[in-house]
């Protein structure tokens, strides 16, 4: 299929994570219409083990869906900043831990039918202990869950984001590869 052609592109908002981009495209049979982008840098998602066999999950309420979910460790990449980097930097921040072991699971795009969003996954290991960075953690409660249990927790749907049902298949898979 011959791919959409743009033909002009606005940023209609800038804020702190994201812009808001308006493109006109020109559809393959000729056709003109609008597109709207949210423009987002990299992330990550970590399936984080820890030295007894749990996963980590963090449990923080989500203003955008106006309660508390329970999710896989995530956050964005810094500018400049180098993807393995952000994941300690996150899981310090999330969760008080920083792996010494980290696997590249793979990425994915989040919702391309408008963002630019992609999150790298990776399986962090070899946890060490230390204490929470970031000035926002308060509201973040660490849940360790047996890697046993994870497809349980999965199929009772109460993790319900889509990047941390996605990371956690994915660990799965992985790990019956092992």
């Amino acid at each position: 299929m011959k791919p959409e052609k743009t033909l002009s592109s606005k940023i209609v908002f800038e804020g702190r994570a994201v812009k808001l981009r308006v493109d006109t495209i020109q559809m393959p049979d000729g056709r003109q219409t609008t597109r709207e982008i949210v423009e987002h840098g990299a992330c990550i998602a970590v399936v984080a083990v820890d030295g007894d066999n749990n996963i980590l999950l963090v449990s923080q309420y989500r203003d955008a869906v106006g309660k508390e979910l329970l999710e896989i460790p995530a956050g964005g990449v810094d500018p400049g900043e180098d993807v393995e980097t952000a994941v300690k930097r996150e899981m310090q921040e999330e969760t008080g831990y920083l792996p010494q072991k980290l696997v590249k699971l793979g990425g994915y795009y989040l919702a391309p039918g408008y963002s630019t969003e992609y999150m790298h996954l990776y399986l962090a290991e070899d946890l060490i202990p230390g204490r929470l960075v970031a000035e926002d953690t308060e509201g973040i409660t660490v849940v360790k869950v047996p890697v046993s249990q994870i497809a349980t927790v999965l199929n009772s749907g109460k993790i319900c984001d889509g990047k941390s049902i996605a990371g956690l298949y994915i660990f799965l898979e992985y790990r019956k590869k092992q």
